[in-house]
């Protein structure tokens, strides 16, 4: 028997619960070992479980209180940055004729009035006519669609200028949600160039017709963008707020476990660690709302709860290796 493990269960034979009475008493059974620690069966699973200081620091467990904060109920979309529609601008002429000189390249920060390009006239004369093409409004130039010397007609497409200053973020939005969002509403948006940074805009449009292939609308967040940090066509992710509170009971999102239909939490009482079913309200990026059982103060895990869940459905318990 030295080294095996014995479970006793309703259809143990008299033998059998004799031959783990007699390993009792001289010391036979030995616990299972896991990750360096040694876990004995006690108590029954699926109850408190106890864990020395040592232990904690094993399994890196971190404590965090539940408390009353501003939450935001947060809708989070993927979309990408374009340019609003009033806010590009595409450059051409009238007149037939050859690109002279260029005078603004690919990239350029303009000005309204601006020169960008001379082009002279087909038509006769000494010297022939020429026009210089002028920007029509601040932006920047992110298409130049001719060279120098190039022979053009009318209405060829010169230029294209953005104005980046302000710009969209079009959010694939699923019908399920259309319920949920309303033009006004706020939203913080994050680039996957500048994972760190927010910015901050508003919902001005929910287009009005469905992609019969994705089932999305596209929503259009309208973001400040004095840095010129967000250029067309860049991904982003958007949260939008759909409704405000002043003051819910949160605990750190990591600390919510879901499994076999039931949301819980452990909560530290007393030096145990006790599985506790909640109920969840409104969430943020970091945070949820627990709308029952819990109270401010009760200590929950963010970290080394799934090894807590192990050990309670096991009814397993920490013991040091001596």
């Amino acid at each position: 028997m030295h080294g095996m493990l014995i479970f006793v269960t309703r259809r143990s034979t008299p033998l059998q619960l004799l031959l783990v009475l007699l390993a009792l008493v001289f010391g036979r059974i030995h616990p299972a070992v896991a990750h360096g620690e040694q876990i004995a069966v006690g108590g029954g699973a699926r109850g408190p479980v106890v864990l020395t200081e040592q232990q904690q620091k094993a399994i890196d467990l971190k404590i965090a209180p539940a408390d009353l904060r501003t939450l935001d109920e947060v809708l989070n979309v993927n979309g990408e940055v374009q340019l609003l529609p009033d806010r590009q601008s595409v450059v051409s002429t009238r007149i037939s004729g050859q690109v002279k000189a260029l005078y603004a390249s690919l990239g350029d920060k303009v000005t309204t009035g601006q020169q960008l390009a001379r082009v002279e006239s087909r038509l006769s004369g000494n010297p022939p006519p020429s026009v210089v093409i002028a920007a029509p409004m601040n932006g920047v130039i992110d298409e130049r669609s001719v060279i120098l010397g190039q022979s053009i007609e009318p209405d060829t497409t010169l230029f294209h200028i953005g104005d980046r200053s302000r710009v969209i973020v079009a959010g694939q939005l699923y019908e399920e949600d259309l319920g949920k969002v309303r033009v006004g509403m706020e939203a913080r948006v994050r680039a996957l160039g500048y994972p760190q940074q927010v910015f901050t805009g508003k919902v001005t449009l929910i287009e009005p017709v469905l992609d019969p292939q994705s089932r999305t609308v596209k929503a259009w967040i309208e973001v400040a963008n004095p840095k010129d940090l967000l250029r067309p066509n860049l991904f982003a992710r958007a949260s939008i707020v759909l409704q405000h509170k002043e003051a819910a009971l949160t605990v750190p999102s990591d600390a919510i476990m879901e499994a076999n239909g039931e949301t819980f939490v452990f909560v530290r009482e007393a030096g145990q660690f006790r599985r506790v079913e909640v109920t969840t309200g409104a969430a943020d990026d970091a945070y949820t709302e627990i709308t029952s059982e819990l109270v401010p103060g009760d200590e929950v895990v963010t970290q080394g709860n799934r090894e807590l869940y192990t050990m309670w459905l096991t009814g397993g318990q920490m013991k040091e290796e001596e």
